[in-house]
């Protein structure tokens, strides 16, 4: 059931992908990641996590803390190698084009760890075709993001 998932999940990508680049659609104009509670202040950590939920809306990861060899697994495959790798698909690559929003962020701390749960809207064009539950470790032991494991759900009618 887990590979028919995460089979299904990456084949709404490609073609979320596919359409966005037959359309030529242009940068996303969402603001940075909503949280829950917008009054709430992040510790130092959940600010390094914050800065990378906000480049995948914003496709500036000028301000993305990232370990040389930082690592990124995603529904249980790598997707990311290095901390330069990292930043470099979340300005230029197309699979982060097709994102228009974040919303109701909730993040939390123990120790180096900073675990988040958002939605993610997903379209083209300013229509949006879909919505996925992520929910995100990050490892950030010294205040560059080391590690991101990524579980993600899709939430139809959200």
């Amino acid at each position: 059931m887990r590979s028919r998932r995460v089979l299904t999940l990456s084949a709404v990508g490609a073609a979320v992908v596919a359409l966005t680049v037959a359309l030529g659609a242009g940068q996303a104009t969402a603001g940075p990641a909503v949280s829950a509670d917008p009054a709430r202040v992040d510790t130092e950590r959940e600010a390094v996590a914050r800065a990378y939920i906000d480049a995948l809306v914003s496709h500036d990861a000028s301000a993305v803390r990232f370990a040389p060899d930082a690592t990124r697994v995603e529904a249980g495959l790598k997707t990311g190698w290095s901390g330069e790798q990292m930043r470099r698909d979340l300005e230029h690559g197309p699979q982060y084009r097709v994102i228009q929003g974040i919303r109701d962020l909730e993040m939390s701390e123990d120790g180096d760890v900073v675990s988040t749960r958002y939605l993610l809207d997903s379209g083209v064009a300013g229509v949006k075709l879909l919505t996925v539950e992520i929910t995100e470790t990050f490892e950030i032991p010294d205040g560059a993001i080391h590690a991101i494991v990524a579980h993600i759900t899709p939430r139809f009618g959200a």
